[in-house]
């Protein structure tokens, strides 16, 4: 007959067991629901038709997330989340540049912190210079696509919002060389958008000083037939971004009226379109002056 005092031992070791296996499976749990909440925000804040509401509506929404990264900072679902609800925040609603600086910085540090959890080779060359960045860049599968492209696009969103900095603009080939893979790995990802982004950063500067307006008009072509039009704030990049730059002004008033007569409803889009629809139309009234 066992000795009273093992078999309590034996309980207690056994209680102790499952305590520890039900802590790890709640904060399981918890870390998932977290995500997934994280995530459906950023769904809803896209499917936004009225712009007003999420102006209003995504301030609280940027705090909640960032409690939620504060609770669980290894989380490289709401890491990735909080950069990509920045990044629209900071593109879409912000004009004060110090304040767009300081939201698209934001963004970055949650895409380089994602990053360095879920890709730690590449997150050691991220201040390396650039040959070891590229070629670690080179290495990564599409399995980790989502990565490369939310650090592609926080960073060139960073750049942009910097445009005058020249330590910034020193960045642009390792951010074009992450979204360069992305549409390498996935050319269809994301409906095209890596395009889009591709085509702002080869514009950002022109042909004199080192930009590409030429391939940046190429991308903005691909991401627009990738998105089989929907995506309207393609439309209006390309023509703030490229047709003014080359003084197109028939392509830039022709690409900002398809922009406000497109039904605004996507998945996943309709906000940036309503959005994209607004800055049309300052865009074609100040195009009068520009031209």
């Amino acid at each position: 007959m066992p000795s009273p005092r093992l078999s309590i031992r034996s309980m207690l070791r056994c209680a102790i067991l499952a305590v520890a296996i039900c802590a790890t499976g709640c904060a399981s749990l918890v870390d998932r629901a977290s995500q997934r909440l994280a995530s459906n925000l950023t769904a809803g804040i896209l499917s936004q038709d009225d712009v007003a509401t999420a102006r209003d509506g995504i301030p609280s929404w940027l705090l909640l997330v960032d409690g939620l990264v504060e609770g669980n900072p290894q989380n490289v679902g709401l890491l990735v989340a909080g950069a990509r609800l920045y990044g629209a925040y900071s593109g879409g609603f912000i004009e004060d540049p110090a304040r767009a600086q300081r939201l698209t910085a934001h963004a970055f540090d949650y895409a380089r912190r994602a990053t360095c959890i879920d890709l730690p080779a590449l997150c050691r060359t991220l201040d390396q210079p650039y040959d070891a960045f590229q070629a670690e860049v080179a290495k990564i599968g599409v399995k980790n696509v989502g990565t490369l492209y939310v650090l592609g696009t926080s960073w060139a969103g960073r750049i942009q919002a910097n445009s005058s900095d020249w330590k910034s603009i020193a960045d642009i080939p390792r951010a074009q060389a992450l979204l360069d893979r992305v549409v390498a790995l996935d050319p269809g990802y994301m409906s095209g958008e890596p395009y889009m982004y591709l085509g702002v950063i080869a514009t950002l500067r022109p042909a004199s000083l080192g930009g590409e307006p030429e391939k940046g008009k190429a991308d903005f072509e691909k991401a627009l037939a990738l998105s089989d039009g929907r995506n309207q704030m393609v439309r209006v990049l390309y023509a703030k971004q490229y047709a003014r730059l080359v003084f197109d002004k028939d392509l830039h008033d022709r690409l900002l009226n398809e922009a406000i007569s497109a039904d605004p409803h996507a998945p996943g889009l309709t906000l940036i379109n309503v959005i994209a629809q607004q800055q049309a139309k300052q865009l074609l009234e100040s195009g009068k002056d520009f031209f």
